[in-house]
């Protein structure tokens, strides 16, 4: 491709070390299509003679045809994908396959096809994480009647409702997939028209080979168009938070399976056993998701790594971008995936919960709140609920098990419905506000869940439709 300059061809073993071709090669369906579209503006442009166009189309879909089908053999000592697809169209139609190179640039080529894929692979996810959403939103809305002790530091805090601890969950992925779709927008700009950098010398319309592509607009400076991969940074660093958020979860889930919690078992089809010992039953799903997080994250620092030292325009270091992208969306899409099936295999214990619930004076802050509402500042009410757990862990009971003298002996505000309301269905109960446990607040974020999930169908679609536009490239 560049032969021209040089007396001698690179070494081999540079040539293997410099090589892209491995990585790439999963970017061929998309620069094929991005070719097609190039060479459709050629000739629309008369740039190049509309016979040659047509001849270069017309091999450009049989090349795709023959990938679709798995008859294609990618293979040779090929520089990246974009060498071997020249060099296999070249092998089809001769020499008008020269031509297609024309009013482009590998810089602008290949962000244009990485750009294809990655909205793709954003889509993918996308949809990926609204099937665990959905699948969330179910388990928690059969589990609304579900009483446990909510945590912080570890430790028994308020009680709360299986439903809301679950919707937390639901929350964070609804971030998740906001971000994605949120750097979609900006993955979304088309570059190819921007040369190696300084632009293109040929009336190529770029707005034209935008629609034909699927993008939204097109890049408003050459410069910027061929070195830019903020957008891969932003697409991982969304796939790092879910990742993370995935993390956090199944490493609950591998806490809630011990014996200790006990709020959880496992199908046989979520879990595995030991080598040694007949009596285990591990939850390695949950344990490979939760190890798989710092992948993704090791990924987001090599490419923010990789863009660090680099002045504006393309560079070589770019060619790091895609082994790094790939491996994430790859990646964490597999652990959504994988977290959903176990969701599916995961059988909640609420007799378990709804004991821990029951211990460690976790409605200690209804104690206080029954004070507050006598008229006690709270400060003082604080620490005379403090006190009834004092006196609670002396006696060792519940605080709904005390009795009203022993209440009174703290304070005489105390009457005999404080019984009642330190238990612990009054306590999620009494939780009303927007985003609290009682079950009108829960049913509402159930309801909320549905409509974001709506939303999330509609983009699906408005982006399906998008990535729909290229593949029509294939046919005509």
């Amino acid at each position: 491709m560049w032969g021209g300059r040089f007396a001698e061809p690179l070494d081999p073993d540079l040539l293997a070390f410099t090589s892209s071709f491995d990585g790439d090669r999963r970017l061929l369906r998309w620069d094929v299509l991005a070719s097609i579209a190039h060479a459709t503006a050629l000739g629309e442009a008369g740039v190049v003679a509309r016979g040659d166009a047509e001849a270069i189309v017309a091999g450009l879909r049989r090349l795709l045809a023959d990938l679709q089908a798995g008859t294609l053999a990618i293979q040779g000592d090929y520089e990246d994908v974009h060498s071997f697809l020249e060099g296999a169209l070249y092998e089809r139609i001769g020499v008008p396959a020269g031509r297609l190179h024309t009013a482009r640039s590998r810089n602008d080529q290949v962000a244009t096809a990485f750009r294809l894929f990655v909205k793709d692979q954003t889509a993918a996810l996308v949809s990926e994480i609204r099937a665990l959403i959905a699948a969330l939103a179910e388990r928690a809305a059969q589990s609304i009647d579900v009483i446990l002790p909510g945590f912080t530091h570890l430790q028994h805090a308020q009680p709360v409702r299986l439903a809301h601890h679950l919707l937390a969950y639901v929350w964070m992925l609804g971030r998740d997939a906001d971000r994605l779709i949120d750097a979609y927008r900006r993955v979304d700009v088309l570059p190819l028209g921007s040369g190696a950098i300084a632009g293109i010398a040929f009336p190529v319309d770029r707005k034209r080979v935008a629609e034909m592509l699927g993008f939204s607009r097109i890049s408003e400076n050459s410069i910027d168009a061929t070195g830019d991969r903020d957008f891969a940074v932003e697409t991982v660093s969304a796939a790092a938070l879910v990742a993370i958020h995935l993390s956090r979860w199944a490493e609950e889930i591998v806490l809630w399976t011990t014996d200790e919690f006990g709020f959880v078992a496992l199908a046989d089809r979520v879990a595995t056993g030991s080598s040694l010992m007949p009596q285990k039953k591990n939850p390695d799903p949950a344990e490979l998701i939760r190890g798989r997080a710092p992948r993704v994250m090791g990924n987001l620092v090599a490419l923010l790594g990789m863009l660090k030292g680099l002045p504006a325009g393309y560079h070589r270091d770019l060619q790091e971008d895609k082994p790094a992208t790939f491996d994430a969306l790859d990646t964490v899409r597999a652990c959504t995936r994988a977290m959903r099936m176990l969701l599916d295999g995961v059988q909640f214990v609420p007799k378990k919960m709804e004991a821990a619930a029951g211990r460690g004076w976790t409605t200690a802050t209804d104690v206080a709140d029954y004070l507050v509402r006598k008229g006690v500042p709270f400060r003082e009410a604080h620490e005379q609920a403090g006190r009834i757990v004092q006196r609670a862990a002396a006696k060792d009971v519940a605080l709904w098990e005390l009795s009203l003298n022993e209440y009174r002996a703290v304070s005489p505000k105390f009457d005999a419905d404080v019984i009642q309301a330190v238990s612990v269905e009054a306590a999620v109960e009494s939780k009303d506000s927007p985003g609290g446990t009682s079950r009108r607040a829960v049913q509402a974020q159930l309801t909320a869940v549905g409509e974001r999930i709506r939303a999330v169908d509609d983009w699906l679609t408005a982006s399906a439709r998008a990535l729909r536009v290229p593949e029509g490239l294939a046919a005509g």
